[in-house]
């Protein structure tokens, strides 16, 4: 009996800690809480206890950026739900290691992660995490360009978002949206689900993490910079920047420096602009943001062009290009080639000038970057786009002007080799 009565003392003491850690991280002492958590990682022998206070740590570092520490907690928590034997703990640790994966641009191991929690037969729990791994899902295969599965994974976690009635999960799946829209260029869905997500917070945000809101306002900002609406995307930018300085948010500070960078680079201002495009490529490598490191690159690559400075232009390409091919973004790749184009066309190096072009167009067919009803692009200019069932993506004006009689994307890679 005394062994039963001191294992529900340390369980309750172990629970108090991990309250007392999270009142202090809400209260933005981030330190002070690490260290009552990791304490109470030392000390406990109660494996659920281990379990949640693993969890807090996790989620901790993942938003300081500290993803290399983040994935070592995921890593402790899988060793620690084995022990427990339960799928719900194992499903949720899987997670936990399929975002740290994420966070450090490793999008295969990612998809691998996250198709491990989908094919675990838990229980409700578990069901209801389905979302969050759709939507980190939809993350790697956004980060590896592969757009048709991604929004198809988005819209999955959407459809878990209103059967949950689970408001938070809608608004970072709608911020995916806006990021996604953002790369094929339909503008006006960039800024509607940021606007969305921004709304959410609104209505329902009141107990929520600011991290909300500031991401919502930093989606908005990109979107509204791509629209050429650059004081509101400045002001938006703002927004967010202010919660992200607050909450000492390393990674969200690193996006939205290269924001404001972006933003004077439209205004023209290249002098403005390299230094922002510095401090977020010094957060971004402290971090480890591999993706955020080749948009740096490819920002002040379009700034040396705009100064007519070549060499300069050129070498960042080919550290983006190296940086693209690490974390398999084709989209990265297709940017760095198309802006290689431009610089040795005005070299007239007519040998390197057809490699780049030739990549293009590989790259291109690759990610099916063009409506399969008129051939044209997709991506290159703002264009309003419309989805099927499949999610593989048309131009709106294609779909309206021809119905759809089933998906052509889908009814090619159908036909059989022998039969072509």
């Amino acid at each position: 009996m005394n062994l039963l009565g001191d294992k529900k003392m340390g369980q309750d003491q172990t629970k108090q800690q991990i309250q007392k850690g999270l009142q202090l991280y809400q209260s933005n002492q981030t330190e002070k809480a690490l260290q009552v958590w990791t304490k109470v990682l030392e000390k406990t022998t109660d494996a659920a206890g281990k379990f949640r206070v693993l969890g807090c740590l996790i989620t901790a570092h993942s938003e300081m950026g500290r993803y290399k520490d983040m994935l070592k907690f995921a890593v402790i928590q899988i060793d620690t739900a084995r022990e427990l034997e339960d799928p719900d703990y194992l499903t949720e640790s899987y997670l936990n290691l399929a975002r740290s994966n994420e966070k450090l641009c490793e999008f295969q191991k990612t998809i691998s992660y996250c198709k491990t929690c989908l094919n675990m037969q838990g229980t409700s729990v578990s069901l209801q995490l389905n979302g969050q791994v759709s939507l980190s899902l939809g993350n790697a295969y956004l980060g590896l360009s592969v757009f048709q599965k991604a929004l198809e994974c988005f819209e999955k976690a959407l459809r878990y978002a209103h059967n949950n009635d689970d408001k938070m999960l809608e608004c970072r799946v709608c911020c995916s949206l806006g990021g996604l829209y953002t790369q094929l260029k339909d503008l006006e869905k960039a800024l509607f689900f940021p606007c969305k997500a921004a709304e959410l917070v609104n209505d329902y945000g009141k107990g929520w993490s600011l991290k909300y809101r500031a991401m919502s306002q930093y989606h908005m900002a990109v979107a509204y910079r791509k629209l050429a609406r650059l004081t509101d995307a400045m002001e938006c930018c703002e927004e967010s920047m202010k919660i992200a300085l607050q909450h000492g948010d390393r990674p969200l500070q690193a996006l939205c420096l290269l924001c404001f960078a972006d933003i004077h680079r439209s205004h023209g201002d290249i002098e403005k602009a390299i230094p922002r495009y510095d401090s977020s490529m010094s957060i971004m490598t402290e971090i480890g943001n591999r993706m955020g490191q080749t948009q740096v690159l490819m920002g002040v690559a379009k700034c040396w062009l705009h100064q007519k400075e070549m060499d300069k232009a050129l070498d960042g390409l080919q550290k983006a290009q190296e940086l693209a091919e690490e974390i398999g973004n084709k989209l990265c790749l297709l940017k760095v080639h198309c802006l290689s184009e431009i610089v040795y066309r005005t070299r007239q190096q007519q040998r390197e000038l057809r490699a780049h072009v030739v990549r293009f167009h590989e790259c291109v067919e690759e990610m099916e970057l063009y409506c399969g009803m008129c051939g044209e692009s997709i991506g290159e200019k703002n264009c309003q786009l419309q989805a099927l069932p499949c999610s593989h993506v048309f131009h709106l004006r294609c779909l309206q002007t021809n119905g759809s009689r089933g998906c052509p994307n889908c009814r090619r890679s159908s036909v059989k080799p022998g039969f072509v």
